[in-house]
């Protein structure tokens, strides 16, 4: 394996588990948050509007965090990996052998 072939498996490597990692950090924090906002208004039911909206922004946030994984993959994969001009004809010709 040449080293253009290297870079470009640890590129799809990184970005492809990029994502999941991040999903996976998304999925706990939010499921943190909701479990501690209703324990809350379990506690202070009167208090239940605004710990519902404190709780809403709060998981917009820890969403936006997933967004900006995928989004920063994308950015890797498409602007600054894919090989571009010769460096394709290159890739090609060796997976084809000759």
């Amino acid at each position: 394996m040449n080293g253009l072939a290297t870079y470009l498996a640890v590129l799809a490597l990184g970005a492809g588990l990029g994502v999941p990692i991040a999903v996976l950090g998304c999925g706990i924090g939010q499921g943190l948050a909701g479990g501690k906002a209703l324990e809350g208004i379990a506690r202070q039911p009167e208090a239940s509007g605004r710990i519902q909206t404190a709780m809403i922004i709060a998981l917009a946030l820890i969403e936006s965090l997933a967004i900006y994984a995928l989004l920063m993959s994308l950015i890797l994969v498409f602007q600054i990996g894919l090989p571009k001009g010769e460096a394709v004809l290159q890739i090609i010709q060796q997976s084809a052998g000759k």
